[in-house]
């Protein structure tokens, strides 16, 4: 028998490709997100044990309602995967206050909303796996103009870690993963937040090789039946990341010199 599982924003990209590869091994998915039609037509692509239901993960009540139709529904609740994020391109001198607030609604208040709901779940179970979706930015800011959402994964990612050190010694039973793509073939960057067609390369992050969302599926899936603490999903991220630790002031220089 699958797992039951839970996937927030899987009516596109990631989220989509995601619910289709778990489907495919056999797990019980309850997909959410804002547009039932698009979830609708993703669930027809799974086929099984899927349900929908219609959550704007940035209001607190919809996604404590999200966790109750999933536990209706099947009975309980195995993982629960934070997918949803929203981008931005905007230099931080120009970020306004509407701009971080809702920087902060997607990223990191729609994941704490729903560890929030499900933690007690999996207290009461005596197990569970809360993935979180973040990004290669929230550890490296090596795309200027998406500052405020390079912020808000940062916080996405500490908040994690948190989690994951307070439930480790309180209930081991209780995974708790970060998971950390880099530049993914979505539709993504065309939805930030002030994205325009001229948006140059460097908003977007594009220091690695893209990958597809199928690709970024199948390692998530995996991360499902062997729970790590952190995970890259890009092979291009960790030497980065590694550089940037090494010498902050000199990766900057050299990324972006003086014009």
């Amino acid at each position: 028998m699958g797992r039951i599982v839970v996937i927030t924003g899987a009516s596109s990209g990631i989220g989509e490709a995601l619910a289709i590869e778990l489907g495919r091994r056999g797990d019980s998915l309850v997909l959410a997100s804002r547009t039932l039609d698009a979830l609708e037509r993703v669930a027809a692509r799974v086929g099984g044990q899927t349900k929908v239901v219609r959550t704007d993960v940035t209001k607190r009540a919809d996604v404590e309602q999200l966790r109750d139709r999933a536990i209706e529904a099947f009975g309980g609740v195995d993982v629960w995967i934070n997918n949803v994020g929203k981008g931005i391109v905007r230099s931080a001198i120009d970020l306004t206050d509407e701009d971080i607030d809702e920087m902060m609604a997607f990223n990191v208040k729609s994941a704490l909303y729903g560890v929030q709901a499900i933690v007690p779940h999996f207290v009461e179970r005596g197990r569970g796996h809360i993935v979180n979706i973040s990004s290669f930015l929230g550890r490296v800011p090596d795309a200027p103009l998406r500052s405020a959402y390079s912020a808000a994964k940062a916080a996405l990612n500490s908040l994690t870690a948190n989690l994951r050190v307070d439930l480790g010694r309180t209930h081991p039973g209780i995974r708790v993963s970060l998971v950390m793509p880099a530049l993914v073939t979505t539709e993504f960057a065309r939805h930030a937040r002030g994205s325009t067609s001229a948006a140059p390369a460097a908003a977007i992050g594009s220091r690695t090789k893209p990958q597809a969302p199928e690709e970024v599926a199948t390692i998530i899936a995996n991360v499902l039946d062997q729970p790590v603490a952190e995970l890259y999903t890009n092979p291009g991220s960790r030497p980065l990341a590694d550089r940037y630790f090494a010498d902050v002031g000199r990766f900057e220089a050299e990324s972006y010199p003086p014009r």
